[in-house]
């Protein structure tokens, strides 16, 4: 079985259990803040790790571990520069986390929440 050279060995670890559930070799770059999924189940990607290790001429890439909780993809996002955030970012409590939707009702949904506040400019 060869590597192909875009493949990133990965680990996937579940939290907070510390539960290896995986070792893939991945062809793209998951960030924190993005959802994947394996085995019919989705996982929100909380951090990632890069490890190296030392080898004649200097240290290589060795491998990479995404530590996931799982959870469902949110229904409301807002696109803000170049990522999205969960729920309205033009809520004055929105937390503008790939993550977290905000402080007051952070299960959601945005829509119809009575606490909803437009932000000042």
């Amino acid at each position: 079985m060869s590597i192909k050279k875009n493949l990133l060995p990965t680990e996937i670890i579940l939290t907070p259990a510390r539960q290896c559930i995986a070792k893939l070799n991945i062809d793209r770059r998951l960030q924190p803040g993005g959802y994947m999924d394996y085995e019919g189940k989705t996982y929100a990607i909380l951090e990632r790790h890069h490890f190296y290790q030392y080898r004649v001429g200097g240290y290589r890439f060795n491998k990479a571990t995404l530590h996931v909780q799982e959870s469902k993809r949110p229904e409301e996002t807002t696109l803000i520069g170049d990522r999205y955030v969960v729920g309205n970012a033009n809520c004055r409590f929105n937390a503008r986390s790939e993550i977290m939707r905000c402080a007051v009702v952070p299960e959601g949904p945005c829509k119809g929440c009575r606490y909803f506040e437009p932000i000042d400019n």
